[in-house]
């Protein structure tokens, strides 16, 4: 007996000759031009358009995550360039490709135990917690909370991260923030990796035309292949 074929169905967007809509507003003339990116993105993923003070939240959200610096995933992104400088797209997805649970990914975790009311002692490592750098405190995550509060979004999902912060001893990191934020925006929890994967795409582009114009990676290859091998050289 034949399959019965299931419907292929999207509610994203569809265009004609003359008519492209996305979330169902016309692109051309209800989004150019009165949406900027951050609020493009929330449409997309929520399927309205953000309030006011939902936009100022969220692309502060979007905003914390575009660049942090010489970080795995814009060094991966760079050597991925010196060896295919044809294909800047290919070096932007060897940068994200390294957005897990450790780097920048560690948001949808945070959103998923948030949105479960996840068992936090069971939790051998619990996501958004700790820095290398920023303790004992995180100074994007002390502003991002400050505008949470100023547009009204600050909430039982913040609270209670910084709550989990105090018991473990550890600093709400700038993704603990983000994903109890997500949460507090009523964002589905598998859609907030997204909003980081959106964000590090443009810092990874300012890294790879960075690196056109002042290469760093030769350099970076060829002293950590001299340094790595030094031991098995004969001793002078």
């Amino acid at each position: 007996m034949a399959r019965k074929a299931k419907p292929i169905k999207s509610d994203l967007a569809w265009s004609t000759t003359d008519k492209i809509v996305v979330r169902g507003k016309d692109l051309p003339n209800e989004i150019l031009g009165h949406l900027n990116l951050g609020d493009m993105a929330f449409l997309v993923m929520v399927g309205r358009v953000p309030t006011r003070n939902e936009s100022k939240l969220f692309n502060a959200m979007a905003v914390t995550l575009v660049e942090h610096g010489m970080t795995p995933s814009a060094i991966a992104a760079r050597m991925t360039y010196v060896g295919a400088p044809e294909s800047p797209q290919a070096a932007v997805a060897a940068g994200l490709l390294g957005l897990g649970s450790v780097f920048v990914g560690s948001m949808e975790g945070v959103a998923k135990m948030l949105s479960e009311n996840a068992d936090i002692e069971s939790m051998k490592r619990v996501p958004g917690l700790g820095h290398p750098i920023h303790k004992p405190v995180d100074p994007r995550t002390v502003r991002l909370f400050e505008i949470a509060r100023e547009t009204g979004f600050y909430g039982k999902h913040c609270k209670r991260m910084e709550e989990i912060g105090k018991q473990k001893k550890l600093v709400v990191n700038a993704t603990g923030a983000i994903g109890a934020l997500a949460c507090e925006l009523g964002i589905d929890w598998r859609a907030v990796r997204g909003i980081g994967v959106m964000a590090r795409a443009i810092g990874l582009v300012g890294h790879i035309l960075e690196e056109s114009k002042e290469p760093m990676a030769l350099e970076l290859w060829e002293r950590t292949e001299d340094e790595a091998s030094e031991h098995l050289r004969p001793k002078k």
